[in-house]
């Protein structure tokens, strides 16, 4: 390498177009998760995407390598191997985002944010500039704009109810209770010990205002109720 050669690199469009595209769109994407603290933010994001539009460009340029052949051997190049290979990888990092807590999942978004950050980066390499500009266009449309209409329309929320009773208590006295509040609960978790029972569900909510003091104060009525949690449940991930 020469500072020359260096140089025409630099100067070159077919190159550093994408790089610069794909450094622009993995921060774009990467900041709206990283104002959300999700576990992939900011340099999650901007490192996918331009280590996706990086081995994309090596693969579109193989003819460049340093590469001694024997004479008359044909070479065959298959493009569609490298996107393949690269949205596998992405595969297991975007598993280290998905998190159990409780009965429910999160971080499914960010995950998918990850995956598609990573195609943007893919279609960046590729050299179709104007396909990746729409579709991060499109993808920020889908994590912001959505969100902003997640929080005005009357949309259902979910409530984790946790409840800590005597081994005595029936789990159909909880679905009575939440029955005469109109909430529906969703399957049970139990964990018992010889001294107290603790029992977990998430119900839906019907509206974003909900008396819950009136429903804690149904619930300790019965005697073998000992302590109540209630726990709101965020399922944007």
């Amino acid at each position: 390498m020469t500072f020359d050669s260096f140089l025409a690199t630099l100067l070159t469009p077919a190159l550093m177009l994408p790089l610069l595209g794909s450094l622009i769109t993995g921060a774009l994407i990467g900041a709206e998760r990283e104002v959300q603290a999700k576990p992939a933010g900011l340099r999650t994001h901007t490192l996918v995407c331009f280590g996706s539009a990086l081995m994309m460009l090596i693969a579109a340029h193989q003819s460049g390598w340093d590469s001694a052949f024997l004479p008359e051997t044909q070479i065959v190049s298959d493009l569609s191997r490298m996107p393949h290979a690269i949205l596998t990888g992405i595969g297991f990092l975007g598993a280290g985002v998905i998190f159990r807590e409780g009965l429910s999942v999160q971080g499914l978004t960010t995950a998918a944010s990850l995956w598609l950050t990573a195609s943007l980066g893919i279609v960046y390499g590729a050299g179709m500039l104007e396909l990746a500009i729409v579709g991060t266009l499109i993808v920020l449309a889908v994590l912001i704009v959505l969100r902003v209409l997640n929080r005005v329309l009357p949309v259902h929320t979910a409530l984790r109810v946790t409840l800590r009773t005597t081994p005595d208590f029936r789990s159909g006295d909880l679905a009575q209770v939440l029955a005469r509040h109109r909430l529906k609960p969703g399957p049970l978790a139990f964990a018992q010990t010889p001294q107290d029972l603790t029992l977990t569900t998430i119900v839906t909510l019907p509206g974003r205002h909900v008396h819950l003091d009136e429903l804690a104060a149904d619930l300790r009525a019965n005697p073998a109720v000992q302590d109540i949690t209630f726990q709101p449940v965020d399922q944007t991930g």
